[in-house]
């Protein structure tokens, strides 16, 4: 599969690692134009390759979207259109600035993220696990019960099968939170621990 990265830092750099792991290709992405990614994608080798937003975005069948969220509406809309699309951000109103939609609890992250990106499948998810643990906790050798949890959530059912098969592939057993409002919401900082 072709997974497109857009922000390829801790949680995107690290999700690239596991995803060529897995045997898939990956495009990464930053602000910069993929500018600053040769070494990343030299340690990945043949199967990765650096380039802009919007042609990461369309190269995957599946784009992990990685950065900020103060910086979701400068996403290239147009370029998400059909895809499914794993939204990782959470909202810090200290490092994003102050959203009062959702500083009233009137609605989540990923909900504005996709009513951004309106034409793509949005999956909340790899937002509750810390990168360093996402890069040694995963083992496809145990079985799913055994698995650490990666939470998903999402309003496309197909959508969240695909993102729980990628889940899989490296090693951790996704668990569905629901809808991207109710388990979009249970999956924010400073909610109870699921």
């Amino acid at each position: 599969m072709n997974i497109g990265i857009v922000g390829s830092g801790n949680i995107g750099g690290t999700a690239a690692r596991l995803f060529v792991r897995a045997g898939h290709e990956v495009a990464l992405s930053n602000s910069r134009g993929g500018e600053g990614l040769e070494e990343l994608v030299k340690e990945l080798g043949d199967k990765a390759h650096a380039t802009t937003i919007e042609n990461a975005a369309k190269f995957g069948d599946v784009v992990l979207v990685a950065i900020p969220f103060r910086n979701f509406s400068e996403l290239p809309a147009d370029a998400f259109k059909g895809k499914v699309v794993i939204d990782t951000g959470n909202y810090y109103p200290e490092r994003d600035g102050k959203f009062p939609p959702l500083d009233q609890d009137k609605t989540t992250s990923s909900e504005l993220m996709s009513s951004h990106l309106k034409e793509a499948r949005l999956v909340k998810g790899f937002n509750t696990i810390y990168f360093k643990h996402l890069a040694s906790l995963g083992d496809t050798s145990l079985p799913l019960e055994d698995r650490r949890a990666i939470f998903i959530a999402g309003d496309d059912s197909q959508a969240k099968e695909i993102v729980a098969r990628l889940i899989e592939e490296i090693g951790f057993a996704a668990v569905d939170t629901g809808f991207l409002h109710e388990g979009g919401r249970s999956q924010q900082p400073g909610t109870a621990p699921l």
